[in-house]
């Protein structure tokens, strides 16, 4: 194995030497991270960018070397590709590859495994370069990518992987067992559900999206879109809708506002009273006015509720968040309806 991540290492470093080829660290906080210094840029193309401004061929090119010698996966931007020796136009790796050993007569191992997982970037769309899946994260859109290189195969499950340690922690989600909590009482049968579990409810509270800027951590995506704009005067990308005046901060919601609201697609039957529903999940919350079951309980107050929504506003009384305030006299209240009910009552308001 380790030849043949010397030989990767060299492979990558001809690659990065002989084109405009971005390596990505990884998409943190702000965004995508310099493989060479600490920058980080919102846009992938601000960093090729800064890539090619800031960082040498040789620089680039020995810094590649020793990071990928010992190890694999390489996140490569290959958005408007060239060759830097010709400035020919290429489209994926594997005609740089050849380009470059037939009319360069650079030397390229080719009798190894791939660990380089190309990207391309137009606007905002994130969309996979060979099956052309369009996806809303970036994360999401790289642990896509083992789907198409499979270099490790899960014995479990045929699952392919880029990388043997993807493949490794992707086995641990297979050895069933008994796992508990160990913030509550909860037990779950494998140990990823437990950690999903510890993260979502007791380390971070639910509060997954946080500002990579000054890490404040927000409940949804689109809270911590607004708070980059209001607060730190990032550029804010909206889609708008062509059939009404909404707009929305990533394609997919516009794509499921689309459908869900104009084209008033409802593929989901209740088994009990007919109704439709865009998703699935809208038929399980719906469910509970059929079972009647309260299966979502108050740690402090033991009060039930039948939607997790519904506990999740409730909790917003103990922690006394009183996020709806009034314009006018300056009152705050925990519960959107009662500040609606305040607004009319007291001002005239009709919100």
């Amino acid at each position: 194995m380790f030849p043949e991540l010397l030989n990767f290492g060299s492979n990558l470093g001809v690659l990065i030497d002989c084109s405009n080829a971005t390596p990505i660290r990884c998409r943190g906080g702000i965004g995508y991270k310099c493989c060479y210094c600490s920058e980080e840029y919102p846009h992938a193309s601000d960093l090729k960018q800064h890539n090619l401004k800031a960082h040498d061929a040789k620089t680039r090119c020995g810094l590649i070397k020793g990071k990928y010698g010992a190890s694999s996966l390489v996140k490569l931007d290959i958005t408007s590709l060239q060759c830097s020796e010709c400035l020919r136009d290429l489209d994926t790796i594997e005609s740089l590859i050849d380009h470059l050993t037939e009319d360069h007569g650079k030397v390229i191992h080719k009798d190894i495994k791939n660990y380089i997982v190309p990207f391309k970037f137009h606007g905002e769309e994130l969309r996979c370069v060979i099956c052309f899946t369009l996806f809303n994260k970036f994360k999401v859109l790289q642990e896509h990518m083992s789907a198409h290189f499979r270099n490790f195969i899960c014995d479990y499950c045929s699952a392919g992987f880029v990388t043997r340690t993807i493949l490794l922690n992707h086995i641990k989600g297979h050895e069933v067992g008994y796992y508990k909590c160990d913030y509550c009482s909860k037990t779950y049968d494998t140990r990823r559900k437990k950690k999903a579990h510890e993260r979502l409810v007791h380390i971070h509270r639910n509060m997954l999206n946080k500002c990579g800027y000054c890490n404040e951590k927000f409940n949804r995506f689109s809270k911590k879109e607004e708070h980059l704009v209001r607060v730190h005067g990032v550029r804010s990308v909206s889609f708008n809708c062509l059939a009404c005046d909404k707009t929305f901060v990533t394609q997919r919601a516009l794509r499921d506002h689309t459908k869900r609201d104009h084209l008033m697609e409802r593929r989901h039957k209740c088994g009990v009273c007919d109704m439709m529903f865009f998703r699935q999940s809208d038929v399980r919350k719906h469910m509970v006015k059929h079972t009647g079951d309260r299966i979502f309980q108050c740690e402090v107050c033991l009060k039930s509720y039948g939607r997790r929504n519904t506990l999740r506003e409730h909790m917003r009384i103990h922690a006394d968040d009183r996020r709806f305030k009034c314009v006018y006299c300056g009152q705050a209240f925990v519960q959107k309806c009662s500040w609606r009910g305040h607004m009319r009552a007291k001002h005239g308001e009709q919100v």
